[in-house]
């Protein structure tokens, strides 16, 4: 579980070398094929950095809803 996360820590530095190698030619686009293609990248960086970082932090990718029915059933079986 800790190379999970080292891992993560590590493609979250490299993404984030990335952008600051990647951010004065940010400034210098052209024309709107450029801004179209800095934004995909920009929208990219942030889903592996999100990514990444949720992994880091342990942050649980979704919450298992039980329905009243199901907790009930739970609390009411009884084993013979």
């Amino acid at each position: 579980m800790k190379t999970i996360r080292q891992n993560a820590l590590l493609r979250l530095l490299l993404s984030c070398f990335l952008l600051y190698m990647a951010w004065p030619s940010l400034q210098v686009q052209g024309g709107t094929l450029a801004s179209y293609f800095w934004l995909a990248w920009l929208v990219f960086f942030i889903l592996v950095a999100g990514s990444n970082l949720a992994t880091v932090m342990k942050i649980p990718t979704g919450i298992q809803l039980q329905s009243p029915s199901e907790s009930e059933k739970k609390r009411y079986s009884v084993s013979s």
